[in-house]
């Protein structure tokens, strides 16, 4: 385990680049994260009041969606709100923002708002459905996304209903992280025409990216109904199985000759129908799982060595941590008592990091805007009148 205490040190490929991100939950956050991972000095702008975080966690220091930027609190419908966010642009590479289409236009921050400011920056939009079509209005979360996409249909066991992938495919998937692509493009055109423009990504689009050559396959004839498929669960070499003390072995054997070292790890009989004779499929999976079934996790771990069936243990969010490669690759750090995955991927010359716990809303306000630039006596009138707010102030 690496411990990472380090202070700000923008070591990062993305260092020297300056993101205003408007405070939001799920795919915006996630986006803001990457930047920030990989260097950039990320300004989270969030709520003056009534601050609050939406899923399972209610506290802002454990919210690891949050973690490596400062935060600055900000009322966006004061009469001054929009002139605290302007200010910032003026000196901004990118700005991120996941209102519904027209909000941030309303509010007095949209694109064109930002490129009077700064026609060099790049506006970053986060939706579910995109800025215009029919459904461009309409709410929802990750899995309404996931469902329109195609790609929910394509998840599950067989005969069982489609299964939520957790967030991973609309919020972070094909949400935040195209949205980080789309503005590293930007950013890349940008140094030919010197000009910026919006980035509008959409996560029902994005889901949809994910599952392209799904959406293949379901063209050519080679798939088939949910859960019978090869990576789907319905094969007997790409599954889960069971340990004999009620532990998980994955394994994911499709080449014939990871098959046959599978084969000859379970002690399976050589009478074994086809690899691919699908209509056996469901015989033979029983037949995995009774053999798997007959020893423990670390004894078919053990008894793999130097073969290459393709299997792994189905770790334990408390347990991958402390795994011998993670450990060896320094794959997960801990900053302030919170484990969390490292920065990703890794490059040679600029290392990333982790060097900031998530902050409170607010919790940099005065620093955030003397540090951009802005006059004193400016911050201390925003101050005095509510426009912005200290993390004591802000609830």
């Amino acid at each position: 385990m690496v411990r990472d205490t380090a202070k700000r040190s923008f070591t990062g490929p993305l260092s020297g680049l300056k993101v205003v991100e408007i405070g939001s939950i799920g795919p915006g956050p996630f986006c803001a994260m990457l930047l920030a991972d990989l260097g950039a000095d990320v300004i989270r702008v969030d709520r003056a009041t009534g601050s609050g975080l939406v899923g399972p966690n209610a506290d802002f220091r454990t919210e690891l969606l949050h973690r490596g930027r400062r935060s600055l609190a900000v009322d966006l419908k004061h009469s001054d709100g929009a002139a605290v966010v302007l200010s910032l642009v003026e000196d901004a590479d990118v700005l991120i923002e996941g209102f519904r289409p027209g909000v941030a236009e309303r509010l007095g921050i949209g694109p064109d708002d930002c490129a009077q400011r700064n026609s060099r920056l790049i506006y970053g939009r986060m939706t579910g459905f995109g800025q215009d079509g029919p459904l461009a209005q309409h709410v929802g979360h990750d899995i309404n996304y996931v469902a329109l996409s195609g790609a929910l249909s394509l998840i599950g066991r067989h005969g069982q209903p489609p299964t939520p992938p957790l967030s991973l495919i609309g919020d972070f998937g094909g949400g935040g992280m195209l949205l980080a692509l789309g503005v590293v493009s930007a950013l890349f055109e940008r140094q030919h025409s010197g000009l910026g423009q919006v980035v509008d990504a959409a996560m029902v689009e994005g889901a949809a990216l994910l599952a392209t050559p799904f959406f293949g396959f379901a063209q050519t004839g080679v798939w088939g109904e949910r859960g019978t498929n090869i990576v789907d669960s319905g094969a007997p070499y790409y599954d889960a199985y069971e340990t004999a003390d009620g532990k998980w072995l994955a394994v994911g054997a499709m080449e014939p000759h990871f098959y046959a070292d599978l084969v000859a790890l379970l002690e399976l009989p050589d009478d074994l129908p086809d690899q691919n004779d699908r209509s056996q499929w469901p015989q033979m999976k029983k037949i995995f799982a009774d053999a798997v079934r007959s020893r423990t996790l670390a004894e078919w771990l053990d008894a793999a060595e130097g073969l290459t069936p393709c299997i792994a243990p189905v770790l334990d969010v408390d347990e991958a941590p402390s795994h011998p490669h993670h450990v060896a690759r320094g794959a997960f750090v801990e900053v302030d008592g919170l484990v969390q995955p490292a920065p990703a991927p890794r490059f040679s010359r600029t290392a990333a990091t982790v060097d900031r716990c998530p902050p409170m809303p607010g919790e940099h306000t005065t620093e955030i805007l003397t540090h951009w630039g802005i006059d004193s006596d400016r911050v201390d009138d925003w101050l005095r009148s509510g426009a912005v707010r200290e993390a004591a102030a802000a609830t």
